[in-house]
């Protein structure tokens, strides 16, 4: 009895483990959306399309005394759920550039400038393209990188690549969120209420003082992020910019250094000790108050070791990779087409400004950029990974699924555009991660890559 007494406690941990790693790892995050579009695309084109683009439109809203906040659940899903994307996005954009692959300018340098020029030359393909008109808003939609599908894609490869090629995409990515935000914030701006940025203005005031005074309980910084949302919805600047200057205020240090962290473990496990010196004077919990009060202070131990940046990442990371995109792909990734000549559509400009500017201009942009940074000795490349490889990336940079949907949703009031803005990204992510997967599966991998140990180190 006694040996099998936890018993499904320790089926539990067998059970949980693999499950909750297959749930950290990026390539679930990418499985989830692929699926997810999948399921949108057969129910856009089903009997029950047209009720589901219906829903999608019905007005929700919340009330509290004389004030009232009415949105379409669409609306309420790419403003509303969608900041919190944001928010996870600015959170490891800051943690990149405090401690990560973007914190020394020398090993930042190339991913940065390879986002740069993955910007600038699909935006520059598309304007060609579309050079006037309502069309030419749609610019944007190509500079854009799909953290979730690029990475999933390139991890399912790495028995045959380096560990610093996925740092590598990885950091480009983020880099690329960044100038993807800046270009929502800068460009896809309606009209500007100046009284709402005031009260933004002193909202983000308010944060930077929080910060700066030692308040590390997210309590606050969640009200005064609810209220900066409110006040940049009404302001013109797209509300899911809230999420990213929330995540520069969250305090990025913790309350406890390692080293304070392992002298109270220390305190904590003498203190036990003493206890179970008599084990029948412990036989029960309720009998030992001592010792529940060093579980509640290792309790408060492991929080207080962990920034309050880091423990908003970890709640943060699940909800938005398998709740938030895969709504916000139900909401926005369909597309009906049997309202559209597909053979036409391929030639309409924005759909082909689309996809020449993701599956083209993302490979010429990063590697072009790249080999120039190399050249005039801005940047280098990282350890083990060779030129070959460097193109690999540059093609699956061209999946721009969930950044490129959102953009397309402000870039276009025409719901014609939008749809074949849907339709260019798409085909574009497709092409794009197809090329990507085969060049690098093409590419002889470095002599020095051990699978095994790729195997042991998680990838």
């Amino acid at each position: 009895m006694g040996q099998n007494k936890y018993a499904l406690e320790a089926l539990s941990g067998k059970i949980l483990t693999p499950f909750e790693r297959f749930l950290q790892r990026t390539t679930a995050g990418g499985m989830v959306l692929m699926g997810t579009t999948a399921i949108t695309l057969i129910l856009a084109n089903s009997t029950w399309g047209d009720a589901l683009r219906h829903v999608w439109e019905l007005p929700a809203q919340i009330i509290i005394g004389d004030r009232r906040l009415e949105l379409t659940l669409h609306q309420w899903v790419n403003e509303g759920l969608m900041t919190l994307f944001f928010l996870l996005v600015g959170l490891e954009l800051k943690r990149e550039i405090l401690v990560g692959e973007l914190s020394s300018l020398r090993d930042a340098a190339l991913p940065v400038v390879g986002a740069i020029g993955g910007m600038i030359a699909p935006a520059l393909i598309y304007h060609a393209i579309n050079p006037e008109g309502p069309a030419a808003r749609g610019w944007g939609i190509p500079m854009a990188t799909d953290i979730a599908f690029s990475v999933g894609i390139l991890v399912l490869l790495a028995w045959r690549i380096p560990k610093s090629l996925i740092i590598f995409l990885t950091a480009l990515a983020i880099a690329d969120d960044l100038g993807a935000v800046l270009v929502i914030a800068l460009f896809y701006t309606s009209h500007l209420s100046f009284q709402a940025l005031g009260a933004a203005t002193g909202i983000l005031t308010f944060l930077i003082l929080l910060n700066r005074a030692g308040i590390r309980h997210k309590l606050p910084y969640a009200i005064l992020g609810l209220m900066l949302w409110i006040t940049l919805l009404h302001s013109g600047i797209h509300a899911t910019i809230a999420g990213v200057i929330l995540a520069f205020t969250v305090p990025a240090r913790p309350a406890f250094t390692p080293h304070e962290f392992e002298q109270q473990m220390l305190e904590l496990l003498r203190i036990v000790r003493s206890e179970v010196i008599n084990p029948t004077a412990c036989e029960h919990p309720l009998k030992c108050p001592t010792m529940a009060t060093a579980a509640e202070n290792l309790e408060k131990a492991a929080r207080a070791v962990q920034s309050p940046q880091q423990h908003m990442e970890h709640i943060l990371s699940p909800w938005v990779t398998f709740i938030v995109i895969p709504v916000f792909a139900l909401s926005n990734a369909g597309i009906d087409f049997s309202s559209i000549q597909l053979e036409e559509s391929l030639i309409e400009p924005v759909t082909l400004g689309v996809i020449l500017g993701l599956v083209l201009g993302k490979f010429i942009g990063i590697s072009g950029s790249c080999w120039i940074a190399q050249r005039v000795g801005i940047g280098r490349l990282p350890q083990d990974v060779r030129w070959p490889q460097i193109l690999g990336v540059a093609w699956l940079a061209g999946i721009g699924f969930t950044m490129s949907l959102f953009i397309g949703q402000l870039a276009f009031e025409d719901q014609f555009l939008v749809e074949q803005a849907k339709l260019g990204i798409l085909i574009a992510s497709t092409v794009s991660g197809i090329a990507g997967l085969v060049w690098l599966v093409i590419v002889k991998p470095p002599e020095n890559i051990d699978p095994d140990v790729q195997t042991k180190k998680g990838l």
